[in-house]
Protein backbone atom coordinates (compact mmCIF):
# COMPACT_ATOMS: atom_id res chain seq x y z
CA UNK A 1 0.00 0.00 0.00
CA UNK A 2 2.50 2.60 0.63
CA UNK A 3 4.31 2.00 -3.09
CA UNK A 4 1.14 2.91 -4.38
CA UNK A 5 0.36 6.14 -2.17
CA UNK A 6 3.77 7.31 -3.25
CA UNK A 7 2.89 6.73 -6.74
CA UNK A 8 -0.13 8.87 -6.02
CA UNK A 9 2.25 11.51 -4.08
CA UNK A 10 4.59 11.72 -6.87
CA UNK A 11 1.80 12.82 -9.33
CA UNK A 12 0.38 15.22 -6.91
CA UNK A 13 3.68 16.47 -7.10
CA UNK A 14 3.41 16.87 -10.87
CA UNK A 15 0.43 18.57 -10.31
CA UNK A 16 1.96 21.37 -7.64
CA UNK A 17 4.59 21.29 -9.89
CA UNK A 18 2.56 22.74 -13.14
CA UNK A 19 0.62 24.77 -11.25
CA UNK A 20 2.78 26.78 -9.37
CA UNK A 21 4.47 27.61 -13.22
CA UNK A 22 0.71 29.03 -14.09
CA UNK A 23 0.94 30.65 -10.65
CA UNK A 24 2.36 34.15 -12.10
CA UNK A 25 4.16 34.56 -9.12
CA UNK A 26 0.99 33.59 -6.64
CA UNK A 27 -0.68 36.17 -8.15
CA UNK A 28 -3.47 33.91 -9.61
CA UNK A 29 -6.03 32.81 -7.60
CA UNK A 30 -6.59 29.25 -9.04
CA UNK A 31 -3.74 27.86 -10.16
CA UNK A 32 -2.39 28.74 -6.34
CA UNK A 33 -5.37 27.15 -4.87
CA UNK A 34 -4.50 24.18 -7.09
CA UNK A 35 -0.52 24.38 -5.97
CA UNK A 36 -1.53 24.59 -2.49
CA UNK A 37 -3.99 21.56 -2.37
CA UNK A 38 -1.21 19.43 -4.49
CA UNK A 39 1.32 20.41 -2.67
CA UNK A 40 -0.18 19.30 0.96
CA UNK A 41 -1.86 16.05 -0.53
CA UNK A 42 1.72 15.29 -2.13
CA UNK A 43 3.49 15.57 1.03
CA UNK A 44 1.16 13.77 3.15
CA UNK A 45 1.16 10.81 0.95
CA UNK A 46 5.15 10.99 1.01
CA UNK A 47 5.23 11.34 4.54
CA UNK A 48 2.53 8.52 4.86
CA UNK A 49 4.88 6.23 2.12
CA UNK A 50 8.02 6.99 4.30
CA UNK A 51 6.51 5.40 7.47
CA UNK A 52 7.77 2.09 5.75
CA UNK A 53 9.65 2.88 2.89
CA UNK A 54 13.11 3.93 3.43
CA UNK A 55 14.14 7.95 3.28
CA UNK A 56 16.18 7.83 0.55
CA UNK A 57 14.08 5.39 -2.05
CA UNK A 58 11.02 7.50 -0.74
CA UNK A 59 12.09 10.95 -2.12
CA UNK A 60 14.01 9.23 -4.69
CA UNK A 61 11.16 8.00 -6.34
CA UNK A 62 8.79 10.57 -5.47
CA UNK A 63 10.40 13.26 -6.83
CA UNK A 64 11.43 10.75 -10.44
CA UNK A 65 7.72 10.82 -10.50
CA UNK A 66 7.02 14.32 -10.19
CA UNK A 67 9.31 15.32 -12.87
CA UNK A 68 8.74 12.47 -14.93
CA UNK A 69 5.12 13.75 -14.98
CA UNK A 70 5.40 17.31 -15.16
CA UNK A 71 7.52 16.34 -18.50
CA UNK A 72 5.06 14.64 -20.00
CA UNK A 73 2.22 17.12 -18.67
CA UNK A 74 4.18 19.80 -20.27
CA UNK A 75 4.95 17.90 -24.01
CA UNK A 76 1.32 16.71 -23.92
CA UNK A 77 -0.22 20.36 -23.73
CA UNK A 78 2.43 21.69 -25.98
CA UNK A 79 4.12 23.57 -23.05
CA UNK A 80 7.44 21.77 -24.09
CA UNK A 81 9.11 20.71 -27.65
CA UNK A 82 9.21 16.87 -27.59
CA UNK A 83 12.77 15.28 -28.85
CA UNK A 84 13.63 11.94 -28.64
CA UNK A 85 16.40 12.57 -26.32
CA UNK A 86 13.96 13.87 -23.91
CA UNK A 87 11.93 10.96 -24.30
CA UNK A 88 15.12 8.90 -24.05
CA UNK A 89 16.27 10.28 -20.59
CA UNK A 90 12.53 10.31 -19.40
CA UNK A 91 12.76 6.52 -19.46
CA UNK A 92 15.58 6.35 -17.93
CA UNK A 93 14.35 8.00 -15.17
CA UNK A 94 11.42 5.62 -14.63
CA UNK A 95 14.17 2.96 -15.70
CA UNK A 96 16.40 3.96 -12.39
CA UNK A 97 12.81 4.00 -10.23
CA UNK A 98 11.57 0.59 -11.52
CA UNK A 99 15.39 -0.41 -10.32
CA UNK A 100 14.73 1.31 -7.09
CA UNK A 101 11.54 -0.73 -6.59
CA UNK A 102 13.22 -3.82 -7.36
CA UNK A 103 15.83 -3.68 -4.63
CA UNK A 104 13.83 -2.39 -2.28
Amino acid sequence: MSWLILIVSGLFEAVWATALGKTAGFTRLGPSMVFLAALVVSMAGLAYAMRDLPTGTSYAVWVAIGAVGTVVYAMATGDEVVSPLKVLFLVGIIGCVVGLKAVS
